[in-house]
């Protein structure tokens, strides 16, 4: 994926956020997307390489595969960004943990967000890792045609930056 794609994708997957939560990414000095607290491509580019929380998306193919991974989900899953966006998206859950990881998503297609969504996933090499205080979220594109989901999620249980302010819901 070149980087203009990334940026594409990653403004995609804010907006998808903004109107359904209310609010854009969290960031520190962010703004609405468009609004002017920090310039947009900065914003796009610190959401893709220093996040301190994991950003993936996947598209809605039958078998979803992963279409994008920021800097901590590459760092939580072990994957490298070639090798996430081969990876069907059930794959970042063990096969016991599925069903439950599939009637969350099964509630997204319904409502269109998810919050406070935890639980346990799998890395590269099988290694078991916690989630925490996910949202994940319907994808649209300017149509407002679905493309897919996102999730957001904390590697941490209570590790927070200073500017964090979680979405109220």
């Amino acid at each position: 994926m070149t980087p203009a794609q990334n940026d594409a994708l990653i403004r995609q997957i804010n907006e998808s956020f903004h109107r359904l939560s209310g609010q854009p990414l969290y960031a520190p000095g962010a703004a609405a997307p468009g609004a002017a607290a920090r310039e947009a491509p900065d914003v796009h580019q610190w959401l893709h390489e220093e996040a301190p929380y994991a950003i993936l998306a996947h598209n809605t193919d039958a078998d979803p595969r992963f279409i994008y991974a920021n800097a901590q989900a590459l760092a939580s899953f072990k994957y490298s960004q070639e090798e996430i966006l081969a990876v069907p998206s059930r794959l970042s859950a063990s096969q016991q943990d599925r069903p439950e990881r599939q009637r969350m998503l099964e509630i997204v297609l319904r409502d269109g967000i998810v919050y406070n969504y935890s639980g346990p996933r799998v890395d590269k090499y099988g290694n078991s890792f916690m989630i925490y205080d996910g949202i994940v979220w319907q994808l649209r594109d300017a149509d407002g045609q679905v493309f897919g989901q996102a999730a957001l999620f904390w590697p941490d249980e209570v590790k927070r930056p200073d500017w964090f302010r979680p979405v109220r819901h």
